[in-house]
């Protein structure tokens, strides 16, 4: 089984520090129960298991912004973990993740050693919820151009840059769905030099995103996962 050596945040950040002051490519993405259910797809799991799951109910209610089974979704997702900089995995005793046990670590774990992926760095997959009380963070986004790439673009743009003085996005995405993934990698490609960091909020999907703007644009891409909705629950 794959044991990782988990970065604390005071790491995590001064790497991200690094490659926007070096204006070097960096991808940080996550692997939490939505990404293993997608991950397990006629692997570890049949499609059959995998579709009677709660969270695969929900996305075939359009909840989820991805539709299974998806092999070739499947297949981005683990070419994007490979190539990633940094991989949050979730702790084997996680409490913050409302799902099933059997659906977090222990999947994760199985998957792992199925794709015989073996992440160079990790860190915890709840470290998109730690930047937002983390002052740092917030600290290293002054005087960047942001993207964010989410459902809702216009009402984060404005409550990140209502948050600290000196937060400016520079670029808007709207994402919704992984049938919007060829158009949005292509804009971030085009636009690579309107912005130096991206923060994406767009489900399961943001894996891809996060490291494609690494590998596309040569920027920072944070899978921000539902940070946003920390953000806004703080007035």
């Amino acid at each position: 089984m794959f044991q990782p050596t988990n970065l604390d945040m005071v790491t995590i950040l001064k790497l991200i520090r690094f490659a926007l002051d070096h204006k070097q490519p960096f991808s940080l993405v996550r692997i939490g129960d939505g990404e293993n259910i997608v991950l397990a797809q006629d692997s570890v799991w049949s499609i059959d298991k995998v579709l009677k799951e709660r969270w695969a109910i929900f996305a075939n209610k359009g909840l989820k912004g991805v539709t299974l089974p998806n092999l070739g979704l499947r297949n981005e997702l683990i070419k994007s973990i490979r190539k990633a900089d940094v991989v949050g995995l979730l702790d084997p005793n996680d409490q913050t993740i409302k799902a099933s046990s059997d659906v977090k670590r222990p999947l994760t774990d199985q998957i792992l050693a199925y794709y015989k992926l073996s992440p160079k760095q990790t860190c915890n997959a709840i470290v998109n919820r730690m930047f937002v009380n983390e002052h740092g963070f917030w600290e290293l986004l002054r005087g960047r151009r942001i993207l964010i790439i989410t459902r809702y673009p216009e009402q984060l743009k404005e409550k990140l840059e209502k948050k600290q003085s000196g937060l400016k996005v520079t670029m808007m995405i709207r994402f919704s769905h992984y049938s919007e993934m060829e158009g949005a990698l292509k804009e971030i490609a085009a636009k690579k030099d309107s912005f130096d960091i991206a923060l994406i909020s767009c489900g399961v999907n943001a894996v891809i995103l996060a490291q494609k703007v690494a590998e596309l644009a040569g920027k920072v891409g944070i899978d921000f996962g539902k940070a946003p909705d920390r953000i806004f629950a703080k007035e």
